[in-house]
């Protein structure tokens, strides 16, 4: 049960991811808004859309490149699935895994958007030579806060509008970036305790070794002195 409790938390990610984005698909339009927190303009949003790249918006607009994404996610998949149970059979750092869960839900879950939606809810692209593995990864999450318009004397981005923040994710996206920023927080932490067990055992008997001399020097020198005053 200890190793598979991460894997339980990645199906928990897995089934809530999924469950949103049937519900969106079957209940909301395409580019349909529905305001949850917030005014018309500002706050947490649902937002429709399809995405037929990468997470939080980033598109490739050729064949070659959304085979090559969805191939790539698949073998990431499997990937990380190992790695993560062979980091849990090493009892590497309890937090460590859990955020590896976290990816790895996230990462199948959208795997099956991309495998299978354009099958399931023919949402493929028209021009797509098959639905299989072409399928685009429903997006709903979207939370703008504020905008403005650049200074024109700013470099490159003078005069141009902004809006933060502008990319519409899903909850499989937001469990890849949470169990990533968390890992580099505190990567210090997870994998601190363990830099002791790399060291080789010769390296300790070393050390110990060194110190015993000087040890016995102390004690040896009071006896020196004592026998050159006689």
């Amino acid at each position: 049960m200890k190793i598979y409790k991460y894997f339980i938390l990645a199906l928990v990610v897995i089934l809530i991811d999924q469950a949103s984005k049937v519900l969106v698909h079957h209940h909301m339009d395409l580019h349909e808004e529905i305001t949850i927190v917030g005014g018309e303009r500002f706050g947490f949003k649902l937002h429709y859309l399809l995405n037929p790249g990468m997470a939080f918006g980033i598109r490739w607009n050729n064949e070659f490149g959304k085979l090559a994404l969805t191939a790539f996610r698949i073998l990431a998949m499997g990937g990380i699935a190992y790695y993560l149970w062979k980091m849990a059979q090493r009892h590497a750092h309890t937090g460590f895994l859990w955020c590896m869960a976290l990816i790895l839900g996230g990462a199948v879950g959208n795997v099956i958007d991309s495998t299978f939606y354009g099958v399931w809810f023919n949402n493929h692209p028209v021009d797509s030579p098959t639905p299989w593995f072409h399928g685009q990864v429903i997006d709903m999450l979207f939370f703008p806060l504020f905008d403005l318009t650049w200074p024109k004397w700013v470099p490159v981005v003078g005069g141009e509008y902004f809006l933060f923040f502008s990319p519409v994710f899903n909850i499989a996206d937001s469990s890849i970036f949470v169990g990533v920023v968390v890992i580099l927080l505190f990567q210090r932490r997870f994998f601190g305790e363990h830099i002791s067990d790399t060291v080789p055992p010769e390296l300790h008997t070393t050390h110990t070794d060194t110190q015993e001399p000087s040890s016995k020097e102390t004690i040896e020198k009071p006896a020196d002195s004592t026998s050159s005053s006689r």
